[in-house]
């Protein structure tokens, strides 16, 4: 399948976390479609071990849900951010751990349909703990879970999607994949 031809592109808002374009596009068939994008950029996950079936998680009100989640800790780049350091400068802000080892999973498209956001997934392990640095605006629980007890935070519905997918590396192909970032 080829690209559509982008037509044009405009930015209609710039925000702090995201901003929003509205681009035009033709077809191969010759039909042309507003499709609207949320540009979000990358950001990471890490699935914290403080051992072989506990997982770090991170507690935080999210306005969209209207509720509290929790989630593995996770954070979006800064620019130009090598995915290595991003992951680790985010465990040690939401949680004050740092890791002795970690290592890529993988990377997956949150949400293609209408957003860039690409999310880089990290193992990070032999955690030594420390004093988190959070943002002006998180107010953060720091907990450490079996992974039973995480998945009925999921099956309890206040645990979010990165969450989710972290959970199920750890039950099935744990090990078994990782990413080179150095494309």
């Amino acid at each position: 399948m080829d690209s559509p031809q982008l037509l044009s592109s405009r930015r209609v808002f710039d925000g702090r976390v995201f901003n929003v374009r509205i681009d035009e596009l033709r077809y191969e068939d010759g039909a042309q479609h507003r499709v609207d994008v949320v540009e979000h950029g990358p950001s990471f996950a890490i699935v914290a071990l403080t051992a072989p079936d506990e997982i770090v998680l991170v507690r935080q009100y999210r306005h969209a849900a209207g509720r509290a989640l929790w989630e593995v800790p996770a954070g979006s780049a800064e620019p130009n951010e090598d995915p290595v350091e991003g992951a680790l400068r985010e465990l040690r802000e939401e949680t004050g751990y740092r890791a002795g080892s970690i290592r890529p999973i993988g990377s997956t498209w949150m949400t293609p349909g209408f957003c860039d956001e690409i999310m880089h997934f990290f193992c990070a392990e032999a955690l030594v703990s420390g004093e988190p640095q959070f943002d002006e605006d998180e107010r953060i629980e720091i907990g450490t879970f079996s992974s039973e007890a995480a998945w009925r935070l999921v099956a309890d519905g206040v645990a979010d999607a990165k969450t989710l997918l972290a959970l199920f590396w750890l039950q099935g192909t744990r090990g078994k994949i990782g990413t080179d970032f150095g494309r």
